[in-house]
């Protein structure tokens, strides 16, 4: 069982892309998940935090320090520099500008630490900015909202940010209290049975997600190809940028940091958006797992150069 797992994490770039495949080819099933999709991620995020262990995910001041900074310059200077050269330039704010909006003022993905895992990079540093990143959205998405009177209701937004904070962090705590109280010390094979079962879960994750592009490829193929292009864009080019500067400041933490740069949670903030803002960002929301899932597979050669 853990060499086949192991054999799985091996291989786990393909895992991922065979996860995006069944997405668009087995709507049905992409349907039936989608209801599941709270429960997988905590179940990720257990698989996670038991993987790294709470000593590793902790860190030391130093590791504290580094994630705040990266959290507000992520969380808060992003979107609100966005938003503010908007206005500066009088752009009105197109549905791509919103999306690009609510991308940057999100925080980390909850697969991004299993980004890092996968190309070979420490993955408690893209933990630590998951945790931290999440607890502060109340604070940090308050002066977004004040300049985004579009994205409605303030408090609903803290309230779904409230209520993903406690799912991570029951998950969390359950993966650190099993792996300090249960197992300690992880082989190498025991480590590479847990990141082949993190392959699983993100893949049949995917699945769920890619619920609304399949119908787009066949009714609006030429919207669906836009808000491919733009998430591509969107996504690669935060990515590209956050590595190039962290690591021309030499920062310790650039490539987990640079991956949370590009993978967000904006689909935290559609409770608190109207229907007809987030109709058309529906699709974008699947479109944006290709370059999520492809990370690990395109930008190999950005983070591992050799």
């Amino acid at each position: 069982m853990q060499q086949g797992l192991a054999f799985i994490a091996r291989h786990g770039k393909l895992g991922l892309i065979a996860g995006l495949l069944a997405g668009l080819a087995l709507p049905d099933l992409a349907a039936k998940l989608r209801p599941w999709i709270p429960e997988m991620v905590a179940f990720l995020l257990f698989l996670t935090a038991f993987r790294i262990g709470p000593v590793e995910a902790a860190g030391g001041l130093d590791a504290l320090t580094r994630t705040t900074g990266s959290v507000l310059v992520l969380q808060l200077l992003l979107p609100l520099g966005f938003l503010v050269g908007l206005r500066l330039l009088g752009l009105p704010l197109t549905p791509l500008a919103m999306a690009i909006a609510l991308v940057l003022a999100a925080p980390s993905v909850t697969g991004s630490a299993n980004f890092a895992i996968l190309l070979g990079h420490d993955p408690a540093p893209a933990l630590r900015l998951l945790i931290l990143g999440t607890a502060a959205l109340p604070l940090t998405c308050i002066p977004v909202f004040w300049l985004l009177p579009e994205f409605g209701n303030l408090p609903a937004v803290l309230v779904a940010a409230a209520r993903l904070l406690a799912v991570i962090l029951a998950a969390a705590g359950l993966g650190f209290a099993l792996r300090y109280w249960g197992a300690r010390r992880l082989s190498e094979l025991n480590r590479r049975a847990v990141d082949g079962l993190t392959v699983i879960a993100l893949a049949v994750i995917v699945i769920a997600l890619m619920s609304a592009v399949r119908p787009a490829m066949t009714e609006k193929p030429a919207e669906l190809a836009f808000w491919l292009l733009a998430a591509f864009a969107i996504n690669f080019g935060a990515q590209i940028a956050a590595y190039l500067i962290l690591r021309a400041l030499n920062h310790p933490d650039a490539v987990p940091t640079a991956i949370v740069a590009g993978n967000r949670n904006f689909a935290l903030f559609f409770v608190a958006l109207p229907p007809e803002a987030t109709d058309p960002l529906l699709i974008f929301l699947g479109c944006y797992q290709f370059p999520m899932y492809l990370t690990p597979t395109l930008l190999r050669r950005l983070y591992d150069p050799r």
